[in-house]
């Protein structure tokens, strides 16, 4: 169950491929509505905290885009499923306590019990925002396949997920993309 203090107005759940933008977009979204009004979370920032004590590892460099993150990935996937399978909210009730913004953009739902559990626990207040980039998008931002990342539900948990309340293309055309940002903006100040 969700915490009861600090309830949004709007939780937008952003999902992709590894390097198709979707912290990106998350960030530009906060970045264009404000800190005070937005508060992008990671699920993925309890998991690392947690691996990190758990193994003596460096949380911090476990957030960045780093080789040091890359060097870990399999064992945390395969950890995180773990804790998942024991109890699938873990991750999502840690993520979302003490925000006190009206507005989380989650910035890197990856599981349909991910989605689940928010919309259990927001209903309505929740919408998916699917960030897409083409194959050639990627690679550029430096993503090559990973036997064991890209082949897992990490990965490919939303691949048939039909029904994004949202889908951003973010291809590498920066007008496509501010268009598309627009409307995402004009949407959020609707529900404030």
């Amino acid at each position: 169950m969700a915490p009861q203090a600090g309830a949004p107005r709007l939780v937008l759940l952003f999902s992709g491929k590894r390097k198709s933008g979707k912290d990106f977009v998350a960030e530009a979204l906060r970045s264009r509505l404000g800190a005070d009004v937005c508060a992008v979370l990671r699920l993925s920032g309890p998991l690392k905290e947690q691996y990190a004590r758990e193994h003596g590892l460096d949380f911090e460099r476990l957030l960045d885009a780093s080789t040091y993150k890359e060097a870990y990935r399999r064992d945390m996937i395969r950890w995180g499923e773990e804790k998942r399978q024991a109890d699938p909210g873990f991750f999502c009730r840690k993520v979302v306590e003490g925000v006190s913004q009206p507005v989380w953009l989650v910035s890197d739902t990856r599981r349909v019990s991910d989605i689940q559990w928010f919309r259990e626990a927001y209903g309505a207040l929740t919408q998916t925002v699917r960030v897409v980039a083409l194959e050639q998008s990627r690679r550029q931002r430096g993503w090559v396949f990973t036997p064991g990342v890209d082949d897992t539900e990490s990965e490919c948990g939303l691949d048939d997920l039909e029904g994004f309340d949202w889908v951003v293309e973010n291809h590498g055309d920066a007008g496509r993309l501010e268009e598309q940002l627009q409307s995402l903006v004009a949407f959020v100040r609707s529900r404030l």
